[in-house]
């Protein structure tokens, strides 16, 4: 399994217009399936007026965990092809919402599954594309005296501190990249007088 995954650096928008309906689209990265929930119930308060508001996400480096929604429109035909655009550009961590205002001329399944793919490859196409790395963390405990050797591997390693406490034991988490967790927790134990905490 890699722990490597290409996401959306930051929040991007785009617009498709076909036969006077307009699909508003929005692409956002996300964390957790959680945080894709409280982003799509922003969208819909938001456009409470729209005829639909459907929507995608996919969560995770493995890509396993996903949901999508038609909301209202025919079987198939919007979260779908919107989940299929963040397969094509093999994204995860990212939710896709698409704002529908029907323009008074029906589309028909094929032209909405078209509709609606476009609407979410305009916002993917509109956003810059990231690569990152799945994290983990790792907690410990040290004497104080071992400070310096603790702060020089946290340089050569170039991880990110999440939390540090200085006492006479000090605790420390770190955070680097998932494969990397376990030969860190390794050069960490072989720190005179550390601890691997949980």
């Amino acid at each position: 399994m890699s722990d490597y995954y290409k996401t959306l650096k930051a929040p991007s928008e785009g617009l498709y217009k076909e036969k006077m309906s307009k699909f508003i689209s929005f692409a956002v990265p996300v964390a957790t399936a959680d945080e894709a929930k409280e982003v799509i119930k922003r969208y819909q308060k938001e456009y409470y007026d729209a005829r639909h508001v459907c929507w995608a996400y996919m969560i995770g480096a493995a890509r396993t965990e996903f949901l999508s929604n038609d909301n209202g429109e025919p079987s198939g035909t919007a979260g779908k092809p919107i989940l299929g655009q963040i397969n094509s550009f093999e994204l995860t961590n990212v939710v896709i919402v698409v704002v529908r205002y029907f323009g008074g001329i029906k589309l028909g399944t094929s032209g909405l599954i078209v509709a609606y793919r476009e609407a979410a490859a305009e916002a993917i196409r509109a956003g810059e594309i990231i690569e990152c790395h799945e994290q983990g963390t790792v907690s410990f405990s040290f004497p104080y005296l071992g400070m310096n050797d603790v702060m020089k591997l946290v340089k050569t390693e170039n991880l990110t501190i999440l939390s540090q406490e200085f006492d006479n034991l000090c605790t420390m988490t770190v955070q680097t990249r998932a494969d990397n967790v376990e030969p860190l927790t390794h050069r960490i134990a072989d720190i005179d007088g550390t601890s691997i905490i949980g």
